[in-house]
């Protein structure tokens, strides 16, 4: 009994294994390739609190020379453990290129104010705790006063307001928090006192110093004035000089 050859089907199974062969080759060539001279893109803000020296040494530092090794032989969770733990960086995420180029992609952290203390660093705009840089400095409100590292709740929910309100934003240059937790506002240009009291109601007494500054500069008093006072209800009590 003769047994009919379909060559259709053959050079189909011949042509899948030269394919699985070559993908076979081409994944251990690629996977064998010396990783290059690490390429570093910053998402977002141009104005760079960390440098690219910096970022790349933090790769370097925390990889046995990752320039010499294998792609295979990366250890990427360790590199963006490495500068997730930066405290510069917000969020990092590293990989290799087919071409064997080392990328990390960087989004720092954002600044909204700035603790002026024995030694100062600054609020960023999750809440939590960032150092100067010597790179560069962010143009955002000084906090004075009574201020600790670890209770910063506080000053955050006004350095938030004032970085999210464009009003504000453009004029308070200084947040001072008492003891007892209230806070006072001094704005540029003008010598007075902005007392808030505790922060309750806060949408309320901002609305009342808009009104107020409004009111005030159409009628050029602004500089007649020592205190601001809004920490009561629906008034704001003004001391003169």
């Amino acid at each position: 009994m003769a047994f009919k050859i379909h060559w259709g089907s053959v050079k189909l199974v011949v042509l899948l294994v030269v394919v699985l062969s070559l993908f076979a080759f081409a994944s251990v060539r690629n996977g064998q390739r010396k990783v290059s001279q690490p390429e570093i893109s910053f998402l977002g803000d141009n104005n760079l609190f960390i440098t690219h020296e910096t970022v790349s040494k933090l790769l370097i530092q925390n990889e046995a020379d990752p320039l010499n090794l294998e792609k295979e032989a990366l250890d990427l969770n360790r590199l963006e453990f490495a500068l997730n733990s930066n405290p510069m960086i917000k969020t990092a995420e590293v990989y290799v290129g087919v071409d064997g180029l080392l990328k990390a992609e960087i989004e720092q952290k954002k600044p909204i104010a700035r603790v002026r203390a024995a030694t100062s660093y600054y609020l960023d705009d999750e809440g939590g705790y960032m150092p100067l840089s010597s790179n560069y400095t962010a143009r955002v409100p000084f906090v004075v006063g009574h201020v600790e590292k670890n209770n910063l709740s506080n000053v955050f929910k006004i350095a938030q307001k004032v970085y999210n309100d464009a009003f504000l934003k453009k004029h308070v240059v200084e947040i001072h928090q008492n003891k007892d937790q209230s806070v006072s506002l001094k704005l540029r240009q003008y010598s007075f006192n902005v007392y808030l009291g505790q922060l309750n109601q806060l949408d309320k007494k901002i609305n009342n110093l808009k009104v107020f500054y409004k009111k005030a500069m159409k009628e050029h008093t602004l500089n007649d004035y020592s205190t601001i006072n809004l920490q009561f209800d629906n008034q704001v009590v003004c001391t003169k000089n």
